[in-house]
């Protein structure tokens, strides 16, 4: 069986692991709430990744690699609405260009920089979020149950894992209670009664792919200087399209893409501590299966195995005005 110590540990690097799929699932819910389907997310985050860690590495500034990972994101992100949204192209077609023009250019761009294989130097220092110990954690840490979980589960994290969780509820506040969230859930169901009310589609389809593009950054940013110390060659590892199935297995809403990333997070921690999964189910498990337990997981999310998923019913089709 396992120990409450031992789960603690599994949940800590839950949370860690889930922040930058649920940054990703938010960008992605955005963006599909307004119409403009984004299967580019995995090539933002890339992309983000990249220019946070060389930026990074650079000044020496983690919070300047987290402005630079958004820079390069909203490029990406400009490229896929002018693409979608201006010249009304495929969607999906556009987000598959984007992914494999942000694998390319993501290593070519770090081995022309540092001349280390496509990587950046290891981070350190100031170039890193540091963890953040949250108040009394130490004072309620002899608490049974309640003090170790406090101490070593929910503190003890960089500041964007935090900030995930809080844009969970800023964006549940942003589509449920507010008139750009009304509109933006609108655009998506049906564009041509929100621009007969006045309200032009192609700007609020702009705004969604936009805030897309930051939430990615972000997603990106983390990886490379809070989750990892630096950029890798394909480091994001599919999480782009693991947000999407999360995004879908939620049903394109914030609180429950939050537990379904929290979900996929608990998978991955489990796959690095096989010596656990042994030991709860009583038989030697091969690690290949436990690293590939997340894309299991994706693979029946988007077979449809956990139940229908309706998207957005005016998703992927660009808009023309009627005259």
């Amino acid at each position: 069986m396992m120990d409450y110590g031992t789960l603690l540990q599994i949940l800590d690097s839950t949370l860690r692991l889930a922040t930058p799929l649920l940054l990703a699932c938010l960008a992605g819910l955005y963006s599909e709430r307004s119409g403009v389907f984004d299967i580019g997310l995995e090539g933002k985050m890339l992309t983000a990744a990249m220019c946070a860690g060389a930026v990074a590495y650079y000044t020496g500034s983690a919070w300047a690699g987290a402005l630079a990972g958004i820079g390069g994101s909203l490029v990406f992100a400009l490229i896929h609405g002018v693409t979608s949204i201006t010249f009304r192209g495929n969607q999906l077609i556009a987000g598959v260009a984007l992914n494999f023009l942000a694998s390319g250019i993501t290593v070519l761009t770090a081995q022309s920089l540092f001349g280390q294989g496509g990587r950046t130097p290891p981070l350190t220092g100031a170039a890193r979020f540091g963890e953040l110990t949250l108040p009394f954690a130490e004072a309620l840490r002899p608490v049974p149950v309640i003090g170790p979980l406090y101490a070593d589960v929910i503190s003890g994290h960089s500041i964007l894992v935090y900030a995930a969780f809080v844009i969970v509820a800023l964006t549940w506040w942003v589509l449920y209670r507010t008139r750009y969230g009304l509109r933006l859930r609108a655009v998506g169901e049906n564009p041509a009664a929100v621009d007969t009310a006045g309200v032009s589609v192609n700007r609020l389809r702009f705004s969604a792919v936009m805030i897309t593009g930051v939430l990615c950054g972000l997603a990106g940013a983390y990886m490379a200087t809070a989750l990892q110390a630096g950029f890798g060659k394909e480091m994001t590892a599919g999480r782009g399209y693991i947000a999407l199935a999360a995004l879908i297995f939620a049903k394109w809403r914030p609180v429950q893409a939050m537990g379904a990333c929290l979900l996929f997070g608990f998978f991955q921690a489990l796959a690095l501590r096989p010596d656990v999964v042994e030991r709860v189910v009583h038989m030697k498990v091969p690690v290949p299966f436990l690293d590939a337990l997340p894309y299991i997981l994706t693979v029946l999310v988007l077979a449809g195995f956990v139940g229908k998923a309706i998207p957005p019913r005016a998703g992927g089709e660009p808009y023309v005005k009627e005259r």
